[in-house]
């Protein structure tokens, strides 16, 4: 039998391993470079579907309107909650308003006195015809805010269950009256007052024009103890309680409202892609909190000066010098999205389908 030498054995069967591992290596490199090859092709043809992309903070269609207090002092009554849908003029808080009743009662007594003694002056003519007017003017002025009261006493009633809602339409009709009757009021008043050759105010009607004044700025002051709903919209946050002390500030707004009938999106894009965005332009939108879903929508408009980010970025974060263009985006229909919700926009790039867009979103 034919004996093997053990070196010339253990050299021989290194050199098989060896060329086995060689071939290993080589189709391990090939199948690297055949992954490498189709993820490239893949991630090229994703990125022909969109322009650029951005980070985006989905919004109320007009905006979050963060209403604070006009004047100072202590909130007296609450008639709106979190996600109540209200009506422009609803009344949703009340501030202190005691004292103002006291100067605006004061100011009515005092508007009775120099109306009595005017009436002792006799006037003609153009003084006559503008006397009617500032005395119509006034009369409107005071039947608004009778009206306004009126429709605040049947609102209240309503919210606190002591009334029902069609004495609150009826009252909020009224108030649409007397609004308009104020205003063709003062409309006549400017008119009447520019006509050619108008005399003067006399002594006592100038008496009674400076006591008006006073109550209507009586008026006024206890209107700034409203808190109301600016549009029709939905409470999206009531952040005011009753007993606490409203401050006119901005950073200690009473709540944040918003109009829900539509929603639209704040998109920051980088500077580098800030030319690849136009107005009417197709949008993508992806949310972490419904992953199988994307939505739609179009650029609306786009901020002609750049800024700091402010929406955080997921993933690795960006460069401090990087600046951004603010892009609104109209989302399409009424997607389920929360206002505030952090989302990804895919600006559809030209030539490419909108649901390609949304598949290479998915895929993102």
């Amino acid at each position: 039998m034919l004996k093997i030498d053990s070196t010339v054995a253990t050299i021989g069967l290194a050199g098989v391993i060896a060329i086995a591992g060689s071939f290993a290596l080589n189709a391990l490199a090939f199948r690297g470079d055949h992954v490498a090859y189709v993820s490239s092709a893949q991630a090229q043809g994703v990125s022909q579907q969109w322009a650029a992309s951005a980070t985006g903070r989905v919004e109320p269609k007009d905006g979050e309107v963060r209403i604070a207090a006009q004047v100072p002092g202590r909130i007296v009554e609450q008639l709106a909650k979190t996600n109540d849908k209200v009506q422009a003029g609803d009344l949703l808080l009340r501030i202190d308003d005691q004292d103002i009743y006291v100067k605006i009662a004061a100011a009515t007594a005092e508007v009775g006195v120099r109306q009595g003694e005017r009436e002792e002056e006799k006037v003609t003519g153009l003084a006559l015809e503008r006397r009617n007017a500032d005395d119509a003017a006034a009369d409107a002025e005071r039947g608004l805010f009778k009206a306004r009261e009126a429709f605040d006493a049947a609102y209240r009633a309503e919210k606190n269950g002591g009334g029902n809602a069609d004495a609150t339409v009826t009252a909020r009709k009224a108030l649409d009256d007397a609004k308009a009757k104020l205003q063709s009021a003062r409309d006549t008043l400017a008119t009447v007052s520019a006509k050619a050759g108008m005399p003067l105010y006399q002594r006592l009607e100038s008496s009674l024009a400076t006591a008006r004044a006073e109550l209507s700025a009586a008026e006024i002051a206890l209107e700034r103890t409203r808190v109301r709903a600016p549009t029709d919209g939905t409470v999206l946050n009531m952040i005011g309680k009753v007993g606490e002390t409203a401050v006119p500030s901005p950073e200690s707004a009473l709540l944040v409202f918003g109009d829900l009938s539509g929603l639209r999106l704040r998109a920051e894009v980088e500077e580098r892609d800030a030319a690849k965005i136009a107005v009417g332009q197709k949008v993508v939108v992806k949310a972490d909190a419904f992953p199988d879903k994307t939505f739609e929508g179009s650029v609306t408009s786009i901020s002609q000066s750049l800024g700091s980010p402010r929406i955080a970025t997921r993933g690795p974060r960006r460069p401090n010098d990087v600046e951004v263009v603010e892009v609104m985006v109209a989302l399409d229909g009424n997607p389920p999205l929360f206002t505030g919700m952090r989302v990804d926009a895919f600006f559809k790039a030209d030539g490419a389908s909108t649901a390609a867009a949304a598949a290479a979103a998915k895929t993102n």
